[in-house]
């Protein structure tokens, strides 16, 4: 069933992405431009960008980008489950249903700060391709490659690790708070439905 949520994770990631794409190449070439060379504002880069470059020049890192946000998404949703499945098996002493709400919460925000360390490092070269092409006009993804070279690929990793490591924690860990205050149960672990067991041969008729 892990496999079916992936796909799902991933290809839901793939179309966002194409949405997502023309903020990040705004918001690298702000980041990026020496002051004064650029619009400061997503009302003066956007406009710009597509008088200079054409709507091509929004998506010109967008394979990249795939790269890096696929990933991580299905990082973020498939290590966060198995690693609170993990703890509670392995280091919480006692089952869910014996933990107050605080120690729940607490599980939560390290499972959610594992996952976001694997969500780093999955997505890191990618993440730096993608700053690259967007600030280095007309090179490719190969040109990028041998400029930055494998170390310049891996440059800011650890940063980056704690950025996301920490992001994850609060998403996740505001997500399984708010659900707490509202007394929302967690939801029973995902099974596949019988009909797709019987069609993929898993069970018998």
């Amino acid at each position: 069933i892990s496999s079916l949520y992936l796909a799902a994770s991933a290809s839901a990631e793939f179309f966002a992405d194409i949405a997502l794409s023309p903020m990040e190449c705004c918001k690298v070439r702000i980041q990026t431009s020496p002051t004064g060379t650029f619009p400061r504002t997503l009302r003066g880069a956007f406009p710009k960008i597509l008088a200079e470059e054409g709507v091509g020049g929004f998506y010109k890192s967008i394979v990249p980008l795939w790269g890096r946000q696929i990933p991580y998404t299905m990082m973020k949703f498939a290590c966060f489950e198995r690693t609170v499945e993990a703890l509670y098996a392995n280091v919480v002493p006692k089952p869910r249903a014996e933990c107050s709400k605080g120690e729940q919460l607490v599980v939560t925000f390290a499972a959610g700060y594992i996952a976001g360390v694997f969500c780093a490092i999955v997505s890191h070269p990618a993440d730096t391709l993608v700053s690259y092409l967007n600030k280095a006009k007309g090179s490719s993804i190969g040109d990028a490659v041998k400029v930055l070279g494998w170390n310049g690929l891996w440059g800011g990793l650890v940063p980056r690790i704690f950025m996301i490591g920490t992001l994850t924690a609060l998403q996740w860990f505001i997500y399984d708070g708010v659900k707490v205050q509202l007394g929302l149960p967690r939801p029973p672990p995902p099974e596949m439905p019988e009909s797709l067991k019987l069609k993929l041969g898993l069970v018998q008729q």
